[in-house]
């Protein structure tokens, strides 16, 4: 792990792969850190001939934290964050990948920071702005959930920090069900290694404002991976941005959550970003991968 300082801000970093292979630039949802995008799926993309970049945004993992409720950024800050890793990095254009929030910053940064994006992959995300026309809303299911999630009295107490990580990732599983040892070893590393957990799952939601951006404005080419069972953002919302974007496939990936793609899917979704980031196109409709037409 690195960090990159700047006007008194850390930004935590790690790189996998040949930093002269295609960079790939992983960007996580709201709330997380890049414990999200596991050593193992990094690993993966890299053994692909990719250079793989993922980092903390602000307030999650080793990064700058502000007080819980009291971010001192904003949200065109962690926006162009990216572009301050590329930087440190001494990389002109990245391929990027955004999960959910992470999603929203891509298309931000292909629009306003187009000539450092060579393509975007869009995870499990929704229309930034524009004319999307009406989507689904979430399932009522999460707000339930997320009322029902027990309150962490101490959080000093690893222990009950990470079982309520763990319960507040269990309603946003897919019908391919929740992995729970694989979730729960996910929290209690990020946990362990974070300066501020409470600071990390309040104040990404303080910053939302600020970003939005108009998805038929992206030139580069985009992937959209979503799944049919997303209770967040239901499969319609990928389907948007796959319509609203000029240059835009839609991978439908069966039974996947809202959550960064996890290894019951890598056969399908690896290869399509590995082809995305080396110019093949994607068959949107079966889902496997092949050149241009």
């Amino acid at each position: 792990m690195r960090i990159l300082e700047f006007d008194d801000v850390s930004l935590a970093f790690d790189e996998f792969g040949d930093r002269s292979a295609p960079a790939v630039l992983l960007i996580a949802g709201a709330t997380q850190s890049m414990d999200w995008w596991t050593p193992e799926f990094c690993e993966v993309l890299a053994a692909e001939g990719l250079y793989v970049i993922r980092y903390d945004q602000r307030d999650t993992g080793r990064s700058t934290t502000s007080p819980p409720g009291r971010p001192d950024y904003t949200g065109v800050d962690m926006a162009t964050d990216p572009v301050r890793i590329l930087d440190a990095l001494d990389v002109d254009a990245a391929h990027l990948v955004g999960l959910s929030m992470g999603g929203g910053i891509v298309q931000y940064l292909g629009v306003h920071a187009a000539h450092r994006v060579r393509t975007l992959t869009l995870v499990e995300s929704s229309p930034a702005g524009g004319d999307a026309g009406e989507l689904p809303a979430p399932d009522a299911a999460l707000a339930a959930a997320e009322s029902a999630l027990p309150e962490v009295r101490d959080w000093s107490d690893a222990a009950a920090v990470v079982d309520h990580r763990v319960e507040g990732e269990r309603p946003y599983a897919g019908s391919l069900g929740f992995d729970e040892e694989r979730f729960r070893a996910i929290a209690t590393g990020e946990v362990g290694r974070s300066r501020n957990m409470e600071s990390s799952l309040t104040n990404h939601f303080l910053v939302a404002d600020g970003v939005e951006t108009d998805p038929s404005a992206i030139t580069a080419p985009a992937l959209v991976v979503h799944s049919d069972t997303d209770p967040l953002f239901p499969l319609p919302h990928g389907e948007a941005l796959a319509r609203m974007i000029p240059r835009a496939t839609l991978l439908r990936v069966e039974g996947m959550g809202h959550e960064a793609p996890p290894p019951r899917v890598w056969d399908v979704v690896v290869p399509a970003l590995v082809d995305h980031v080396r110019g093949r196109r994607e068959d949107a409709t079966s889902g496997t991968t092949g050149p241009d037409a």
